[in-house]
């Protein structure tokens, strides 16, 4: 069995829309912090001196959002109101969800903007496999080469509405994307909002959610390193946050030895 890393690092020097703080307390720090703090709160006198050089453990403490690197969003961060009832937090979903047979599609020659359910199918026929209920798709855009970098917000291609919708007319319930969303840029669509006063243009992927309930693994990497479209299971476990909208996740591709079966 080999494992590959399909995740981000959470990076508070590197460029974020949203920037992230990561304080850190060294090991010596961390024996104050303990001695001053936790312990004299409950009456209890200690002399950090006393420790194996005086340190205990470190101690980091980070500032960000739940959709800061790579994660999953749940329903309930497409909106308050769906169709099918309440939307589900991220601590809610099914586990089965996102331990699944994986299924990469190559969106690398597109241009930045929205992805149409054409270029859908003619992957399927290129890689001889339409996806399957429950299966996870994986969009490769390339966009993960840019993590990091304010371009990483502005030039990469996400899903239009029938792209989303002919995902989920065959039942795939979880799309990742190693682009920072599965819509196109922010600025794309409401350019073409401003221009056309087209309110579809405005986060289709997204909004689908409110419709039929599905998840989003946003800010993959390394889906280059997948060494076929299939023939690989996607675990992307999310981090079980309660009532949130999303909960970060190390996603990886289990891929099996054949020499092993």
């Amino acid at each position: 069995m080999r494992l590959i890393d399909l995740s981000v690092p959470i990076d508070a020097s590197v460029w974020e829309p949203n920037p992230v703080v990561h304080e850190v307390l060294s090991p010596a720090e961390g024996a104050r912090h303990m001695a001053d703090g936790m312990l004299a709160n409950h009456g209890i006198a200690f002399d950090p001196a006393e420790l194996p050089g005086g340190e205990m453990l470190s101690l980091d403490t980070l500032t960000l959002t739940s959709h800061t690197g790579t994660h999953v969003d749940a329903p309930s961060h497409y909106g308050s109101h769906a169709a099918y009832g309440r939307p589900r937090h991220i601590d809610e979903m099914p586990l089965d969800w996102f331990l699944r047979p994986g299924v990469v599609l190559d969106l690398t020659d597109q241009p930045v903007g929205a992805t149409g359910p054409d270029k859908l199918l003619r992957e399927f026929e290129r890689i001889g496999h339409t996806p399957r209920p429950f299966d996870i798709v994986l969009l490769r855009t390339g966009a993960d080469v840019l993590a990091g970098t304010p371009k990483y917000f502005t030039d990469f291609t996400g899903l239009d509405a029938a792209a989303t919708n002919l995902l989920l007319d065959l039942g795939v319930v979880v799309i990742g994307t190693d682009a920072f969303s599965l819509d196109a840029p922010f600025g794309w669509m409401i350019e073409r909002f401003h221009r056309t006063g087209d309110r579809g243009v405005l986060w289709p992927a997204h909004f689908a959610g409110r419709e039929r309930e599905y998840s989003q693994i946003e800010r993959l990497a390394n889906l280059d390193a997948l060494p076929s479209a299939t023939g690989f299971t996607v675990s992307c476990l999310p981090v079980k946050i309660a009532g949130a909208g999303a909960g970060w996740a190390r996603a990886v591709a289990i891929v099996e030895d054949p020499a092993d079966g």
